[in-house]
């Protein structure tokens, strides 16, 4: 069923961006930041479980693409989440 695989594409894009963001020294959510290193090697390893899923439903070129626009799409909508929930403290970014 290519829905319920597109729906794991899509989980996995957010998941690893959400580790990447959590690997960042940028990374506004102190319980989040904890993951460190280890955020980034599992945001590494979904970002190949996405991509994989994606060019298995689409094929090599769409399937790159979407994997890449849903990818920074979350990479985008994190950092903007987390300065809504901290509400834009000045302080908070030093």
């Amino acid at each position: 069923m290519p829905s319920l695989i597109v729906v794991s594409a899509i989980l996995a894009a957010v998941l690893s961006a959400a580790g990447f963001y959590a690997g960042s020294r940028h990374c506004r959510w102190a319980a989040w930041r904890r993951l460190g290193r280890a955020g980034a090697w599992g945001g590494l390893a979904l970002l190949a479980a996405s991509l994989s899923l994606w060019i298995r439903v689409l094929g090599v070129g769409a399937g790159l693409c979407a994997m890449l626009g849903t990818w920074m799409l979350a990479m985008m909508a994190l950092p903007y989440l987390a300065g809504m929930r901290i509400g834009g403290d000045a302080g908070s970014d030093a």
